[in-house]
C-alpha cells in the first residue's frame, strides 16, 4: 500500500468520525455556561493549546494509572513528563498528492494541531525515554472544542532512529487526557486565559 493509499485511508476515517461525533443529537442537552467555561469556548486554539499543554501530563499519567491492570504481574509503565512544542501549520489537505479534496465545511471547523510529549517507560525496571509526536484535529463546536481524531509516531529520545509510521490514537492515553481536559474546560474547572502577573 503506498503512502498516498494510506493517507487517503485516514482522511476518509476521519471524515466518518467528525459526522458521527459532530452530527446534531436529538437528545443532547448543553452544560450550564459558567464564566469559566465561556471563557474556554471563546478561546482561539493557540492559546487553549498552550494551558493544555501545561496539564496535560498530570492528565495523561492519571489515565494510564486507571488503565492498569493490578492482576498482571508484568507490565510496560509510561509516564508523561512533558508536553509541548505546539504547531498550527496544517498539513495539506487540499487536492495533492497528499489527500484529495475535503468538504469546505470541514476546513473551516477543523483546526490541526502538533504537539509532542516526552515520556518514559519502563521495561524491567528499566527506564527508556520515548518522543511522541501527535498530530491533533480540534473541531470548534457550540460548546467549544473537541478533539475528533489523533495521529501519532513514537521515535526515541534522544533521536537516534526515524520514528514510527503513523498511527491511529484517537482512543489512546494521551487522546482520552485531551478529551478529558477539553470536558473539565467546558465545565468550567479549568482555568484558561489566565497569566500571572
Amino acid at each position: 500500500m503506498t503512502f498516498k493509499q494510506e493517507a487517503r485511508i485516514i482522511y476518509f476515517i476521519f471524515l466518518t468520525f467528525y459526522f458521527l461525533l459532530f452530527s446534531p443529537h436529538p437528545t443532547a442537552r448543553a452544560l450550564p455556561h459558567t464564566p469559566e467555561s465561556q471563557n474556554c469556548q471563546a478561546q482561539d486554539v493557540e492559546t487553549l493549546t498552550a494551558q493544555l499543554l501545561k496539564d496535560l501530563p498530570s492528565y495523561a499519567n492519571r489515565v494510564s494509572q486507571r488503565l492498569r491492570r493490578p492482576n498482571r504481574t508484568f507490565d510496560i509503565y509510561t509516564y508523561v513528563l512533558l508536553a509541548g512544542r505546539p504547531e498550527f501549520a496544517p498539513l495539506t489537505l487540499g487536492p495533492g498528492e497528499y489527500l484529495p479534496s475535503e468538504p469546505a465545511a470541514l476546513a473551516e471547523t477543523t483546526r490541526q494541531v502538533f504537539i509532542t510529549t516526552l515520556e518514559r517507560q519502563y521495561t524491567d525496571g528499566k527506564p527508556v525515554e520515548l518522543q511522541e509526536y501527535h498530530w491533533l484535529f480540534l473541531t470548534k463546536t457550540d460548546s467549544g472544542w473537541r478533539l475528533a481524531m489523533m495521529f501519532s509516531r513514537t521515535g526515541t529520545y534522544p533521536s537516534k532512529q526515524p520514528p514510527t509510521r503513523p498511527r491511529d490514537s484517537s482512543n489512546g492515553v494521551i487522546a482520552q487526557a485531551i478529551r478529558t481536559w477539553l470536558r473539565d474546560c467546558q465545565a468550567g474547572s479549568v482555568r484558561v486565559g489566565f497569566s500571572p502577573n
